[in-house]
């Protein structure tokens, strides 16, 4: 389990279960060359799907020393200590340097993800919000505006297909990523969905990560800007609350705007506080099921995509 967010260590991908024991146990074949050990480039050998059976069994699992308890800390209170969080039998220096290990790991599978999408001219985009946000509902009416853009998607969920369902209805090629116990993708998961998917040149890739306002923020998947979902029901102090999402994201979405006079909300509240967090970040308002704000969302998206092929 990771010290950092809790994760577990299961992820399933479009059904088939990838286990770090099952992995290991079994001795399953593959033919992914990945070397998880090291900042990977992908080695698309097309000839076979890659589900990821070949982990970094380290990977955002370094196990502690037991022994290396710390008596004096009151491990009793979350979010003490220089690494905001307390877990009994770890002292603070040790919790910080497990989080060090993971995301220090994590980032190199990224920037081995964002080398194969950047020689594609991939357009990668993380869309990140809380459950219900109805990021799945704007990604469905966005496919249907871009048209003949191509795309595609990657869904991530603890359990069910039921997005990626929805996602391949409007025609598009989605990959489904059950994370299990997993609160968040990570740039393993997101790696070996690439190698699957096999994006094309010049396209846009929609990471649709699972529904939650913390982890997913921290890991990088290689993606060229986080995007940040908040609902209109939700309340305007959800940028205060969760900073850390709102600070990485390059463009927030005010989504369910037509629902905003039955709510008794402040629009521009919410605009102050994304911009009280993060005064760079773009704010689009936007309602997927009336259309409104929807083609500057486009417009957003296709003045990205020829920006990469720049």
């Amino acid at each position: 389990m990771c010290t950092v967010c809790g994760c577990g260590d299961t992820v399933t991908v479009d059904g088939r279960a990838m286990t770090h024991e099952e992995a290991h146990r079994l001795g399953l074949p593959h033919s992914h060359d990945h070397d998880h050990d090291h900042d990977h480039d992908h080695d698309h050998d097309h000839g076979h799907h890659h589900h990821g059976n070949d982990h970094d069994h380290s990977h955002g699992h370094d196990h502690p020393d037991h022994h290396d308890h710390d008596h004096g800390h009151d491990h009793h209170h979350y979010g003490t200590g220089a690494a905001g969080v307390s877990v009994p039998g770890l002292t603070q220096a040790r919790l910080i340097a497990v989080e060090t290990s993971i995301l220090a790991k994590n980032d190199a599978l990224a920037a081995g993800n964002r080398r194969v999408l950047n020689a594609l001219g991939v357009l990668a985009l993380n869309l990140m919000s809380s459950p219900g946000s109805g990021k799945t509902t704007l990604l469905c009416q966005t496919i249907r505006a871009l048209q003949d853009t191509p795309l595609a998607v990657i869904e991530g969920d603890q359990q069910t297909s039921h997005d990626a369902d929805r996602i391949r209805a409007t025609g598009a090629r989605a990959l489904q990523i059950n994370t299990g116990k997993g609160c968040h993708l990570d740039a393993q998961m997101v790696g070996h969905a690439i190698d699957s998917l096999r994006p094309r040149p010049a396209s846009i890739l929609f990471i649709e990560n699972v529904g939650n306002l913390v982890c997913p923020a921290a890991f990088d998947l290689g993606e060229d800007a986080k995007v940040a979902i908040l609902s209109v029901t939700e309340g305007e102090d959800k940028p205060l609350k969760y900073p850390d999402m709102f600070t990485a994201a390059r463009l927030a979405i005010l989504n369910k705007t037509d629902l905003a006079p039955h709510c008794d909300v402040d629009l521009d509240l919410y605009e102050a506080n994304l911009r009280r967090v993060n005064p760079a970040i773009t704010v689009l308002r936007l309602s997927a099921r009336t259309g409104e704000g929807m083609a500057e969302w486009i417009d957003w998206l296709r003045a990205r995509l020829a920006d990469k092929q720049a």
